[in-house]
């Protein structure tokens, strides 16, 4: 019952984050409006899913947040998916070379090279997807008695790589990738500095609590008792 709750609460706060940031950029061209939607709600998921594992490490009393992590992963992991199918058919029409950033030549008949960076940022993207999704489909109890504990939280462990795969993406479409000079600005993006913060925020929240289990390892390590060398 307590899963159900759980997936209730977060699919409810979801869909209340799409409708927000579609709000938000109400003026914008109906594709973009809604895959940046559901691209950031995708960002905030997978943001507080990092989170929570540092969150504990420094407050051992917040461990009741813990199972919230599961959650929080597959909806992103979803969120992320109906991104990209947005972006995939609305944007580049279903062509894997307009994906990599390539454009058609009417006079050189032949695909050239048209946005630098667009395909790497891109392909950044599918790269962290792919990964995402396998990580939705094992979240659940099946697949820990399938795989076993200690397997499962190695294969989980992925999200660590995963995160950082989305900052890169988010990151160029935030900051790079509209601010061509022969083209007009476009529309202020409304998160732009909100994403910003919180990558931010959860990037040190893991750095200070990997100091800290490191800290805590190693006082407990100082306090271990000396055995001779010849105690055997």
């Amino acid at each position: 019952m307590r899963t159900l709750a759980r997936h209730l609460v977060v699919i409810a706060a979801a869909a209340v984050a799409v409708m927000l940031f579609g709000w938000l950029r109400g003026q914008w061209d109906p594709m973009h409006r809604w895959n940046r939607a559901f691209g950031d709600t995708a960002f905030i998921l997978i943001a507080l899913t990092m989170a929570l594992g540092p969150i504990v490490a420094l407050l051992p009393r917040a461990s009741f947040l813990l199972p919230w992590r599961r959650e929080l992963g597959i909806y992103s992991g979803v969120a992320a998916t109906v991104h990209t199918v947005i972006v995939f058919i609305g944007w580049f029409a279903l062509d894997l070379w307009r994906l990599s950033g390539f454009a058609f030549h009417p006079t050189l008949q032949r695909y050239v090279l048209a946005e630098h960076g667009l395909g790497l940022a891109n392909w950044i993207g599918a790269f962290a997807l792919i990964p995402a999704i396998g990580l939705v489909l094992i979240s659940n109890d099946r697949a820990i008695a399938l795989f076993g504990p200690r397997t499962w939280k190695w294969l989980q462990s992925a999200a660590s790589a995963i995160w950082i795969l989305v900052v890169l993406h988010a990151g160029y479409f935030l900051l790079m990738h509209f601010q061509h000079y022969h083209r007009p600005d476009p529309a202020p993006n409304p998160v732009t500095w909100f994403v910003v913060g919180l990558t931010l925020s959860v990037q040190v929240l893991r750095w200070c609590a990997t100091y800290v289990v490191w800290h805590r390892g190693r006082k407990g390590r100082g306090k271990m008792p000396t055995v001779p060398v010849d105690a055997a």
